[in-house]
């Protein structure tokens, strides 16, 4: 037997592939939470401040201001969120991916700016931003985690963007003061209950990870 054949299957043996991060593998409970707490202290002190007998006498500016404040930080760690999976991808169409995602976060609040301001001009109604603001940022929070959840394949990001979208919807049905319960509710609770779910699915990711790269 020669020294080339008995060295080659050594020089040929298969090396293990290299284990890639899950696209799901992002961590958005900080997005989750920034989001909650906006929803809760934004749209809770509007409806407990609003109606014909208020719970609490409180400014009129400062519902709108938490509202903002918690939306400006949500969408900043939305973004951050975004990007991180871009740099965790590998392949060339998951790069692109969170690149456009990441991007889609401003111009979807830019676009909803705009959509609000000129509504309020031509029907000459400044009080409609109190309610096209609240329901029409949870419609637009919604419709993009759909998209991420589904370009991700994360099925808790992808239904909690359907039931935000659902139900910041529904709520123009209920009036005011009723709609703000209905986002401090029905919104702040799902993003409660996802962050929860959230910390157990990046649990699981990771000991999956694990078990894949032993």
């Amino acid at each position: 037997m020669s020294v080339t054949a008995t060295l080659t299957p050594a020089t040929t043996a298969p090396r293990r592939p290299a284990a890639t991060r899950p696209l799901d593998d992002v961590d958005n409970r900080a997005t989750y939470i920034s989001f909650g707490l906006a929803y809760v202290l934004g749209h809770g002190s509007a409806a407990a401040s609003g109606g014909d007998t208020p719970l609490l006498d409180l400014p009129g500016w400062l519902p709108m201001t938490l509202l903002g404040a918690g939306l400006a930080v949500g969408t900043v760690q939305a973004t951050a969120a975004a990007m991180h999976a871009r740099r965790a991808a590998t392949e060339p169409d998951d790069v692109l991916s969170g690149k456009l995602l990441g991007a889609a976060w401003v111009t979807a609040f830019a676009a909803l700016f705009l959509a609000v301001t000129g509504l309020t001009s031509a029907l000459d109604m400044p009080d409609v931003q109190s309610l096209l603001w609240p329901t029409g940022s949870g419609f637009v929070v919604g419709l993009l985690y759909i998209a991420e959840g589904a370009a991700r394949r994360n099925l808790l990001h992808y239904g909690l963007g359907s039931w935000l979208a659902l139900t910041s919807t529904a709520a123009l049905l209920m009036g005011s003061p009723g709609l703000y319960w209905v986002l401090t509710l029905a919104g702040g609770g799902a993003y409660a209950v996802a962050a929860v779910l959230e910390h157990r699915r990046l649990g699981f990711s990771s000991g999956r990870t694990r078990l894949t790269r032993g």
